[in-house]
């Protein structure tokens, strides 16, 4: 039964009890949190203002800078305030909303990561068939699953990890309420409960990365029979971004979760976790852009403002007309 005991307090102490490193390790993760912050809004109103990019790559581009945005949101900017007022505690209920929206969101984008490379898949290998398989209304279910199905995994974590009162101690050695982390402070019952789901997310996100891998390893198999350099180059400039993605947040998330924990400060967890918490989101929009060409040309378009932004909202009430017959 989930413990709803919200007057308890945690103390998450960071990376140094020294005022000023604390200051610069504030002002650091201001910056970064302010540029992730910038990077991922410019995609998700580039891919809605541009009518060039109305497509099912840049629409599942949108939700994952999207996805990125809420979960970089979910730890940074508390981490910030906590360094810059030396206040380090955070209360039970934003604790276990910490627990909640981190692995939902991260799940929901591992998710995400395996609908688009299904994506790639289907528009290279079978670019005849592209259009019927990823239309409308199958990209938009897919990305609903993506999102309902992270949702999931995360009230499913959350409600093993608070499902007893903590009989430790209420000190977290890291800079946000993670649950490998909380684990460390509980009993028997809750461990072995949490382990049963994180068997179960971790065999799903297995299954998740062999599809990836499959789909590139297909992928890769037909751009290398492509006859021209320039087709070559448009096909890989395309895939390696959303493949280096993949291995980034894959790569640094299996270790952070599979290490054992200690119940002591560790500079080797902080930079596990976060390289998978706030690498990613900051990175991912330089990652797409500096190789996609038709997202920069967007974007030079909505800075310049030349994008029509009224036939942009008459398209959107015509879809939505069209929706309600």
């Amino acid at each position: 039964m989930f413990n709803i005991t919200t007057g308890t307090e945690f103390l998450l102490l960071g990376f140094s009890e020294v005022r000023e490193l604390q200051l610069v390790h504030g002002m650091m993760f201001l910056l970064v949190y302010l540029a992730a912050l910038m990077g991922n809004l410019l995609i998700v109103t580039v891919t809605a203002l541009d009518e060039r990019l109305h497509t099912p790559m840049y629409f599942f581009l949108s939700n994952l800078a999207l996805i990125d945005l809420c979960l970089i949101s979910v730890t940074v900017p508390k981490s910030v305030v906590n360094s810059l007022t030396n206040n380090r505690s955070i209360s039970f209920l934003g604790c276990v909303l910490q627990v909640l929206f981190f692995i939902s969101l991260a799940s929901t984008e591992m998710i995400l990561l395996t609908v688009m490379s299904h994506d790639r898949y289907t528009a290279i290998c079978h670019p005849l068939r592209y259009e019927v398989v990823m239309n409308r209304g199958a990209c938009g279910k897919m990305a609903a699953a993506s999102w309902l199905s992270g949702g999931l995994s995360g009230l499913m974590h959350m409600a093993t990890t608070f499902s007893e009162p903590f009989c430790g101690s209420h000190v977290i050695h890291h800079f946000f309420c993670e649950a490998p982390h909380l684990l460390a402070q509980a009993g028997s019952t809750v461990i072995l409960r949490e382990v049963k789901v994180t068997i179960f997310t971790a065999s799903l996100s297995f299954l998740c990365f062999i599809s990836i891998i499959i789909s590139y390893i297909r992928i890769f198999s037909i751009v290398l029979k492509i006859p021209s350099v320039e087709g070559r180059s448009k096909a890989f400039s395309t895939c390696l971004p959303h493949l280096v993605v993949v291995i980034l947040f894959l790569s640094a998330g299996a270790f952070a979760y599979l290490k054992s924990k200690s119940n002591g400060p560790s500079g080797v967890d902080l930079f596990l976790s976060m390289f998978y918490s706030i690498v990613p989101p900051a990175m991912n929009p330089i990652i797409y852009s500096l190789r996609n060409r038709e997202l920069k040309v967007g974007l030079r378009r909505m800075l310049c403002g030349t994008i029509d932004r009224g036939a942009f909202w008459e398209k959107c009430v015509r879809d939505i007309a069209m929706g309600r017959k």
